[in-house]
C-alpha cells in the first residue's frame, strides 16, 4: 500500500506523523495541503471535512512494518496516553501558536508579532512544562527506555518552541525533559523531517 501524507509544511501535527514514518522507516509520497487557506481542494475535505490535518499515526504504527512506538506495558501505555493528552490539549497552543508564531514564524516571514500573545503563551508554557517534567520517566525517554509516540508527538512541538530563546531558557530549568529533548534532538528522524524554516 502506498502511503500519502497530505498537509501543511510547517505544521506540527504533519511533522508528528512524519516522524513516526521517519521512525519506523516507512516510504510515503507528500502532498501539500496549506488548512489554512480560503479554498481547500474538495479531495483534501473529503479526506477531513473540517480541513486539517488527519494523522492515524496508532493505527500506522500497529499497521506497518518497522519498530513499535507503543509500549505494551499498560502503565507506560497509559503515561503516553496521558503525556499526548497534556500536550495536544494545553501545550500545542501556548508552546506553538502563541509563542513560536509570534516570536519565530511571523517575524521570519515579515509579519508583526504581538507581544501579548508571547507574554501569555509563555506564562502558560510555565505549567505545562512542570506537568511533563512531573510525568517524564528517569528512562531515556518520555515513558521508558524506548521512543515512542509521546516523544514524537512534543518532540515536534518542542523543536519550534526551543526557536524562541525565553522558550529554550523554560527548558533547561526542568532537568528531566532537558536531558530528554538533548537525546530526542540527535535522532536522524528529526533531521529527516525539519521543515526548514527561511
Amino acid at each position: 500500500m502506498a502511503l500519502v501524507l497530505h498537509g501543511y509544511r510547517y505544521s506540527v501535527y504533519q511533522r508528528i506523523a512524519r516522524l513516526i514514518l521517519a521512525e519506523k522507516g516507512l516510504a510515503y509520497r507528500q502532498v501539500e495541503v496549506n488548512p489554512f487557506a480560503p479554498d481547500l481542494p474538495a479531495a483534501y475535505l473529503a479526506l477531513h471535512p473540517f480541513g486539517r490535518v488527519p494523522a492515524l499515526t496508532r493505527y500506522v504504527d500497529r499497521a506497518f512494518p518497522g519498530p513499535a512506538l507503543q509500549p505494551a506495558e499498560p502503565g507506560a501505555l497509559a503515561r503516553m496516553d496521558q503525556i499526548i493528552g497534556v500536550v495536544d490539549a494545553y501545550g500545542y497552543w501556548p508552546l506553538v501558536r502563541q509563542v513560536f508564531s509570534h516570536r519565530v514564524f511571523r517575524p521570519r516571514h515579515g509579519q508583526p508579532a504581538d507581544e501579548a500573545e508571547v507574554a501569555k503563551g509563555l506564562a502558560a508554557a510555565v505549567k505545562v512544562l512542570a506537568a511533563l517534567e512531573n510525568l517524564a520517566s528517569d528512562a531515556a525517554f518520555l515513558v521508558g527506555p524506548a521512543v515512542s509516540l509521546a516523544d514524537l508527538h512534543l518532540g515536534a512541538m518542542l523543536a519550534y518552541f526551543v526557536q524562541a530563546s525565553e522558550g529554550d531558557a523554560l527548558v533547561h530549568k526542568h532537568v528531566r525533559l532537558a536531558n530528554w529533548w538533548q537525546k530526542l534532538r540527535q535522532r536522524p528522524s528529526f533531521a529527516a523531517t525539519d521543515p526548514g524554516l527561511p
